[in-house]
Formats: structure tokens, sequence, C-alpha cells
């Protein structure tokens, strides 16, 4: 949604990064760009005008003229101006002292309400909630039967006592509701409303007297990321028509420039509280303006990244999976439930863009083949049990069984095999250096290799990875390495700057004893 944005920007404050000292001329040029990046995103003019004078008036002062890196800390206020047009801090949901605590969906036909309502639903069941779905767009066709199939894919209940297709009194729906949360002991209600085409007085009066049926304790105005300009006006209406006291931004996986919904917070004072990137009922985050400011300024997500790896992975496994890789007992059986445990996070070319510095490998990620993955998946299941666990034992004539089995080439079995052998010895070298699992080789201590003179030698020279091995190395409870990019573009196998030194640690540091919340 955001990449044409984030791309500006990165361009403009790059520029400045070269630069030893700022001038006021410099300053206003980049301002400019700015500007023109902003406006160009469909960001709201108001919006775009204050945000400047912010910029500028910080950017001229004291804190600027006497830092010792002037361009980077003009990156710095950009940063905390956007993080602060966002929102400042993360907003969570207002519960009720007494339960049920109930949420009011708000907002046009094609926002996406419904889903959302199920989206939203599932995220708050795995935060030990009970929520009860309410049927309350008695004017859509098959409004509610869609309500129901969201509901039961999302294990929600949901309460529909009529039809609808126009049939029934959404006010009397959603005031049962609340009885029968009471009675089912369901500490959460989520009332689906039903929308327009456009703003009326139809629209506004249908749902001012749901509110005030229901008295909910969070009405959320759903918006549309990719409507532009109207999202602002359709945002205001909302406000005076019924009120809300949060936004929830749906369809931010499309392609539109995305900037007005940017604008909502700014113009109408209420947060933007979740975010909706897709259709699967997973694609559904907690909207953090911190977060989100560093993806625009192309700093990555590492904070979203590891949250979603801990969802997926279980704390104690991972310590297996580090114990047996240390002692080199890693099998291909263990890398197969990892790889499947990485495609529940999803699509491999969002988790690398979470990444610093992954926008300056978009066009690689890009063209990364997600049924890469499959064919490797083909390929381990393909094996019997004995040769998952020691990949020595496949000859020639198992190899052919093999890739008659899996649909693959002789060759891709081979690439999989040597690529596990290399990262396998690899791994186990970098275990034995942090102390981890059973691995012994050293870091430059212990007796070491002599060379011609007697001196100690530093340590065992980590093996070549020929193609990489496809995981994702340093995600917790995943310790195979980076994705295969053999064939890849060039740039897509190297780590960003931010990461590429990762063996200046401080004095002292010891990795072994970190300890990580599930």
């Amino acid at each position: 949604m955001f990449d044409t944005l984030s791309d500006r920007l990165t361009s403009v404050l790059k520029n400045l990064r070269g630069k030893g000292k700022l001038s006021d001329a410099d300053i206003d040029a980049t301002c400019r760009e700015i500007r023109i990046a902003l406006l160009e995103a469909d960001v709201a003019l108001p919006v775009v005008r204050s945000f400047i004078a912010q910029i500028k008036e910080r950017a001229k002062g004291a804190e600027v003229s006497q830092a010792l890196n002037p361009a980077q800390q003009v990156v710095k206020i950009v940063n905390e101006e956007l993080v602060a047009i966002l929102g400042g801090e993360t907003r969570r949901l207002n519960l009720a002292k007494t339960p049920p605590t109930v949420i009011m969906l708000a907002g046009l036909q094609g926002a996406g309400k419904t889903t959302l309502a199920g989206k939203l639903a599932k995220h708050l069941a795995g935060q030990n909630h009970t929520p009860l779905l309410v049927a309350c767009d008695l004017q859509r066709p098959n409004a509610v039967n869609q309500l129901q199939v969201v509901g039961q894919r999302a294990g929600v209940p949901v309460f529909a006592p009529e039809p609808g297709n126009g049939v029934g009194d959404p006010v009397a729906v959603a005031r049962l509701a609340i009885e029968e949360a009471r009675k089912s002991q369901h500490d959460l209600v989520i009332v689906d409303t039903a929308g327009r085409l456009g703003v009326d007085e139809e629209l506004m009066k249908q749902a001012a007297d749901i509110r005030d049926a229901v008295q909910p304790d969070e009405v959320l105005f759903v918006v549309d990321a990719m409507i532009g300009q109207d999202a602002v006006s359709t945002a205001t209406a909302f406000q005076e028509g019924v009120g809300f006291t949060g936004v929830v931004l749906t369809k931010l996986d499309g392609d539109a420039r995305g900037g007005a919904a940017l604008s909502v917070r700014e113009v109408t004072g209420q947060p933007i509280m979740y975010a909706s990137n897709g259709e699967k009922l997973e694609d559904f985050d907690v909207f953090h303006p911190d977060r989100m400011a560093s993806r625009i300024l192309g700093m990555g997500d590492v904070l979203t990244l590891i949250e979603q790896a801990e969802q997926v992975f279980d704390a104690q496994e991972a310590e297996k999976q580090a114990q047996k890789l240390g002692a080199g007992e890693l099998t291909l059986e263990d890398f197969l439930q990892q790889m499947m445990a990485v495609r529940k996070m999803g699509p491999i070319a969002n988790l690398l863009g979470m990444l610093p510095g992954a926008g300056q490998m978009k066009d690689a990620i890009a063209q990364v083949d997600e049924k890469q993955l499959d064919r490797v998946q083909a390929i381990i299941r393909g094996m019997t049990p004995a040769e998952r666990a020691d990949p020595k034992i496949i000859n020639a004539s198992r190899r052919q069984r093999i890739a008659k089995g899996s649909g693959v080439a002789i060759s891709e079995i081979n690439n999989l095999v040597n690529r596990f052998f290399d990262a396998k010895k690899m791994m186990q070298q970098m275990a034995g250096r942090f102390g981890i699992g059973g691995g012994s080789a050293t870091r430059g201590g212990g007796k070491g290799r002599k060379g011609k003179k007697g001196k100690k030698g530093k340590g065992p020279t980590p093996p070549k990875i020929r193609g990489g091995f496809p995981g994702m190395g340093g995600m917790p409870g995943f310790p195979g390495g980076m994705p295969d990019l053999s064939g890849m573009p060039k740039g897509l196998n190297e780590l960003p700057p931010a990461l590429s030194n990762l063996d200046q640690l401080p004095p002292g540091f010891d990795p072994s004893k970190l300890k990580f919340d599930k």
C-alpha cells in the first residue's frame, strides 16, 4: 500500500546522508521533496502543511545544528513526526468493567466490515476472550449468511435471529444480543452494522439508533484504505453523525497510494487501532504507529516479525531444536517442521520485507518463488523416515525414486541434500562458538590450530554455502538458514548494513544466556 510513499521518502532522506553539514537551503529542498511525496501519496493537504511546518521548525533548530550527524538527526525528526501523524502510541481496546464489552463496527458498504468482524473476533479469541458476533446488517443481500460463514471459520458463535435480506429490525437484534451475551457469558459482543454506497441520512440514523440501544464501549470506523480522499470526508461525516472512538484500516494489501488513510487520524483526532492486510482471517494486526512509520521509511519491522514467530513457534520445541543443532543431530524431518511453521507466518516475501534494508532489495524480494518451498516439501515428504533422519544413505537409486515420487529433477534433490549438509555443518560450528548444545568449536579460544610458527589459529573457518539453505535463520525455533536464493538477482542474499556486523558484540555478551518469553 505505502510502497510508493516509502520509495520517495527513502530516496529523499538518502540524499542527506552524504552531507556532514546541512544548510537552510538543504533543509528547504528536503522538505519540498517530502511535501511532493506526501501529496502524490494522496495525503490530505492540511496534514501535509502541518507535517512540513513541524519538520522545518525542528530541523532548523539547535537539535540539528549542534548534532554530530545532522543528516541522521533530520531522519530521526521525520520518523518522529510521522509517528505523531499516525497516532503517537498504540491504542488498545477499552474493556468494560462489567462484561460484556460491546464493540460496534460502522462504515460504508464494501469497506470490509463483515470480514473484519470475523478477523477481530478471532484475534480477541486468541487473547482468551469469548466474543459473540451479532448480525445487524439486515439490508445487504446474504450479509447474515456471510457473517455466519466467517464466524464458523473463526470458531466464534454468531447471533442472527433474523434472516436479513431486508427483513428484521437491526436495533431490536442488537438489543437482544446483549441479553444473549449475558446469559451465555460472552465477555465481548461485536456488532456488524449495515452500510451504504454513500453517506446518507438513513444510514446515519440506523447507526445512531443501534449505538443508543447498546451503548457500545468502542465504536470502530472501518475505512477502505484504497478509496483516496473520500476516506477523510467519509470519516468526518461519520464522526459528526454517529461518533467513533477508533479507526480500522482495511485492504492495506492493495496497490493504491493509500496516503488518505494516514490523514484520517490527524483530521478526526481518533486513533488507528487495527489494520487488515489480506483476505485470510489471520491477516489482521494491531496498528503500531512507530512500526508503520519504520516500514514507510524503509527501516523494517523486526518487532512484528518476532511477534508473528512467537505465535507459530513453541518455546520448548525451539530449545530442543537448538540442542539438537548444537549436537549435530538436526534432521530433514526437523527442517520440514520448521519450514511448515514459517509458512504459517505468511508469504516469505512479506517476512523478508520486514527486515531492515529490505526496501533496497524490493525487486529481488518480489521475485522470490514461493513454489520452491512447495517443491522442497514434496522432496522431503517423498523420503522414508530413515532417509530423513540420515540423508547420507540416499544413494543414486533412492534419489531416482524420490525424484519420481515428488515430481522434481534429480538435480534438485542433490542441491537440497548438499545445502542441508553445508548448513548443518555451519550451524553446528556457530553453536559451538556460542556454547549452545554439544558443539565443540571455539572462537579464538582453546588450543586452536597451530600454524607454521606454532601460533594458535583463529578457530575453524565456516564452510562456503552453495546457494543458501531454505529456512529462516535467526528466527526463534528456526536455525536453518536464509531462504534458497540461487538464481535470484544479486543482492538478495546479502544482509542489510545494520545486520552485517553481528560478530562485533559487546564485551562479555553471551547469547546462550538470553531468554525469550513466549
